[in-house]
């Protein structure tokens, strides 16, 4: 199944080239289950491989048509509600877990979750319908929303072209590279709430 799917990935891409690219980021950031992070480290290693891609490119396409589609799924979750998400959740056998988690999430963390999720496995597709459907104020999901998809996008094109040639072991490796960047991404963003939390109760 993994193999078909990477198949029309690299169909895709060798047809459609950044378009490709946009279409899909621009589907899963906006709400659709796609493999968003896939079509980044196939795209990349293509760039590498056959130059068929530039990898400049590659992050520019992947960072605007992330964005875009975070701001759709934001709109959809601020007109639907709750009631969307669990329609959404029906429809696409979503566990109630799943949404529970990015709630927790932005109970938390507030906006920062909007950047954190683009790294947690699951979360990703959800992060932006939810903070709509939680009605977080625009300004601050527009920041985080850019900057998420800047980091995660250009993340993720470098290490698909940095390791190139290693491809198979790269795609086995996906989920866990997931939850490792997630975790250092969250001990940051601890960190900075740490130290502003300090400059603000100083004498």
């Amino acid at each position: 199944m993994a193999h078909h799917i990477l198949d029309l990935l690299r169909e895709a891409l060798v047809h459609y080239g950044y378009w490709a690219v946009a279409a899909v980021l621009l589907l899963e950031n906006a709400g659709l289950p796609l493999p968003g992070e896939t079509i980044l480290l196939l795209a990349s290693f293509l760039a590498y491989s056959e130059h068929a891609l530039q990898l400049p490119w590659i992050i520019l396409v992947g960072t605007i048509a992330t964005t875009v589609g975070g701001e759709l799924g934001f709109a959809l979750g601020r007109h639907g509600g709750r009631p969307l998400i669990e329609r959404y959740r029906n429809v696409f056998s979503i566990r109630a877990e799943t949404v529970a988690r990015g709630e927790r999430l932005f109970e938390s963390y507030g906006a920062a979750t909007v950047f954190l999720a683009r790294f947690i496995f699951g979360i990703r597709v959800l992060a932006s319908l939810l903070a709509g459907a939680l009605h977080m104020p625009w300004r601050k999901f527009v920041l985080f929303n850019f900057l998420g998809a800047a980091v995660w996008v250009t993340t993720f094109s470098a290490v698909g072209y940095m390791f190139g040639a290693h491809w198979g072991r790269l795609v086995h490796d996906l989920k866990r590279f997931d939850l490792a960047v997630a975790i250092v991404v969250a001990l940051a963003v601890l960190l900075l709430w740490w130290r502003s939390q300090r400059r603000q109760h100083a004498p």
